[in-house]
């Protein structure tokens, strides 16, 4: 009798030990997102979607490591001081095991730096500045969208089989302007070494003087003309410069200008002939991305955005990092994105160690209108691997690091 009470005391012993590690494996695994839902909306309300999307798939699927995926979604209103102030209380307080998001770049760079100086491993999904993954990067944060270097040199191959030999940019005045300027000189000198740059406009984001910048570009007479402004910016360089000619006979490469969240306010006044960066939803049928468009219009009714794919990638490079860790802990993620290989909506794409820039691509198309919208035709989706600087001039870029 003794030995038999004895036996039931150590099973209920044992019963009461493990309950509480059955619930913890129950718990969910927190990411941190921050973003600038508020101040750039047209973006980050189809990305967060996208990521909504990519958190049911996969906790329908049962979870990662058997536990349920959850994002905390927090608004730094685009301000940099901000978001470092919400990555702090998203890993301190709200246990959070890493941090991801971002659009503006120099939001993005603030967090970096700031995971950097910590220690927490940041996902920067969406910002472009080259500078986040080279000569400002660290080893804790990675990159998921293919740099504005990467798109700017697919840009810049285009150019390099045209006539033009006489260029003139126009770029918003801050990081990811700046950046996106220099890639696609840098690349198009190394393709077309006659090639000249005549002109630049660099006027402040989102307060551009479309008349003043127009006027300044014809008056340089350039045979094409390398844009990077977005948003109300685009809209308004766009019909200023389509009213005064300024694109008359002339080849125009758009950075961004084919994405829906930039192209689609334009209606009828789309920039028919650019060639440009973007995401042709309404082509993609087959493939990975044709089944994320399915997914996404019967979820809500709506037809995906850029952001939307980015925020559902977003959701996929993370829970192959953390399934590949096994462990929620801070080194064991960082360690599992180095080289990390994700079948993603895009298709298989890989988390470079010498960088931590992901080998996602671009479309790359011709801007036309269909049914009073502008769309992407005759467009090609370009493996961001291709695009990338040799090993020899990223180690040199992250020297500092």
């Amino acid at each position: 009798m003794q030995r038999k009470t004895f036996l039931k005391a150590m099973i209920a012993s044992a019963a009461v030990a493990l309950t509480p590690v059955l619930a913890s494996a129950q718990d969910p695994i927190i990411v941190g997102e921050i973003n600038h839902y508020k101040r750039m909306a047209a973006f980050a309300g189809p990305y967060k979607q996208g990521i909504e999307l990519a958190l049911e798939q996969t906790n329908e699927a049962g979870g990662v490591m058997g536990r349920p995926l959850e994002f905390i979604f927090r608004d730094d209103q685009g301000e940099p001081g901000e978001a470092v102030k919400i990555a702090e209380e998203l890993m301190t307080r709200d246990g959070a095991v890493m941090l991801t998001g971002t659009i503006l770049s120099n939001v993005g760079l603030a967090i970096s730096s700031f995971a950097g100086e910590k220690g927490y491993v940041y996902l920067a999904s969406e910002p472009l500045a080259d500078s986040l993954v080279w000569a400002a990067g660290n080893k804790y944060t990675f990159r998921l969208r293919s740099s504005t270097f990467m798109q700017a040199a697919m840009l810049a191959e285009a150019a390099a089989k045209t006539d033009a030999v006489r260029f003139a940019t126009i770029a918003p005045n801050y990081a990811y302007g700046k950046d996106a300027v220099a890639a696609f000189k840098e690349n198009l000198l190394k393709l077309k070494p006659e090639a000249e740059f005549v002109a630049e406009q660099w006027p402040a984001l989102f307060k551009i003087d479309a008349g003043a910048e127009v006027q300044a570009l014809e008056r340089a007479k350039p045979d094409a003309i390398y844009n990077v402004t977005f948003g109300p910016d685009l809209a308004k360089f766009v019909r200023d410069g389509t009213d005064r000619g300024l694109f008359d006979g002339r080849d125009v490469y758009g950075l961004l200008s084919g994405e829906p969240e930039y192209l689609d306010p334009l209606g009828d006044e789309a920039p028919e002939g650019w060639t440009v960066t973007g995401f042709p939803w309404y082509d993609l049928t087959d493939g990975p991305d044709g089944e994320f468009v399915a997914a996404y219009q019967e979820r809500f009714d709506d037809y995906p955005r850029l952001g939307s794919i980015v925020g559902y990638m977003t959701v996929q490079s993370i829970v192959a990092a953390l399934e590949k860790a096994g462990s929620t802990e801070t080194e064991a993620i960082r360690e599992a994105f180095e080289d990390l290989a994700v079948d993603s909506a895009m298709g298989p794409i890989t988390f470079r160690s010498i960088d931590n820039q992901s080998t996602m691509g671009a479309y790359v198309g011709t801007v036309a209108l269909r049914d009073g919208k502008g769309v992407m035709v005759d467009w090609e989706y370009k493996d961001g691997a291709n695009y990338l600087p040799s090993d020899e001039e990223v180690m040199k870029l992250r020297a500092a690091e």
